[in-house]
């Protein structure tokens, strides 16, 4: 019986401004499509039939999006407060009931042996062993064997983190202690916490065990969603030639989206309806709708209908915003 996922992607990503001031977090775009299309997809590519979505800031924005690109399997439900983690997931406890679920974060892109997560009788977490673990859950392990879970410690018991993806063979047990979290509002650093939920499950003796995951990939800040967006761009298929423009592969170029005398790549996704002219663009998001005229642009972010016009710069730039360097005026 393969499990129920359900995707936390409730966050409002405020290391991500200006980009999250008008999309939300999971929404953001990454070779292609939005992170949270990634993870839909590859759950989906698992078989994984029933995906619940969580959602909070921006929740209508997801809703439609995934209305319209999914059209089965999946189902959205409401974090009204943005209580932690562990809140969202108890969120989705009447979707869910009983029986084997999957979580995986909304903002996250893993790549772990997805057969640790896909059934099994013992509740299984990813991690993976990193520099500075204090931003993060860690676990404390015997072997492979879960001792004991802390979110994030200022004297960690180990390097290993959770990446974002867990395992549970039995929902019931997982609900009843983030049920019991909240009733008794065991908060930490304000918030109700997945990990303060897994501690209690270890307290009563449930078995967990880790699973090392290579791939992890966070996107919540501009730095590593480019570095997202270079690592999926790697096992994407070659672009189809443009009249008139370069393509450094690896990179995407929407259907859509319209180039013209340019050098596109490497590491570059362009989105649908996006403009691209008499312009170097590298190691870039260019998001719908965006026009870039007369500009090198590396390691640069260009939200959703953002106009860039003339220079040479790394920029960030929010949806709907224009910033012009040529001099020109309004367009």
């Amino acid at each position: 019986m393969k499990p129920v996922a359900i995707v936390p992607a409730a966050g409002v990503g405020t290391r991500l401004r200006p980009q999250t001031h008008a999309i939300p977090k999971a929404l953001l775009n990454v070779a292609g499509k939005p992170i949270l299309a990634h993870i839909i997809d590859t759950l989906v590519g698992q078989g994984i039939e029933r995906v619940v979505v969580v959602v909070g800031y921006m929740g209508d924005r997801i809703r439609d999006y995934l209305a319209q690109r999914y059209r089965r399997g999946i189902e959205v439900v409401s974090q009204e407060e943005p209580l932690g983690l562990g809140h969202a997931v108890f969120t989705a406890a009447p979707t869910v009931s009983g029986g084997p679920v999957l979580i995986v974060l909304g903002d996250t892109i893993v790549e772990p042996d997805w057969r640790d997560f896909l059934g099994g009788d013992q509740v299984v977490l990813g991690v993976k062993e990193v520099d500075d673990p204090r931003r993060f859950g860690v676990v404390e392990v015997r072997g492979d064997r879960v001792l004991r879970v802390v979110e994030k410690p200022a004297d960690p018991p180990s390097r290993l983190a959770i990446v974002g993806v867990y395992y549970f063979p039995d929902a019931a047990k997982l609900f009843t202690s983030l049920t019991e979290l909240i009733d008794r509002d065991r908060r930490t650093k304000g918030e109700y916490q997945l990990t303060d939920a897994l501690q209690a499950m270890l307290d009563r003796g449930t078995a967990m065990r880790i699973s090392m995951v290579d791939g992890w990939f966070d996107c919540g800040k501009m730095e590593t969603l480019l570095e997202t967006n270079q690592h999926l761009l790697r096992q994407s298929a070659p672009p189809a030639p443009i009249p008139g423009v370069t393509l450094v592969a690896p990179v995407f170029v929407a259907p859509t989206a319209r180039i013209e005398h340019a050098v596109i790549g490497p590491y570059v996704s362009v989105a649908d309806g996006a403009f691209v002219r008499h312009a170097i663009v590298r190691d870039s998001i260019i998001n719908e709708g965006a026009r870039v005229e007369e500009m090198l642009l590396e390691r640069s972010v260009v939200g959703e209908n953002a106009l860039i016009r003339g220079g040479f710069r790394r920029l960030n730039v929010g949806d709907s915003s224009a910033v012009d360097f040529s001099g020109a005026g309004e367009p």
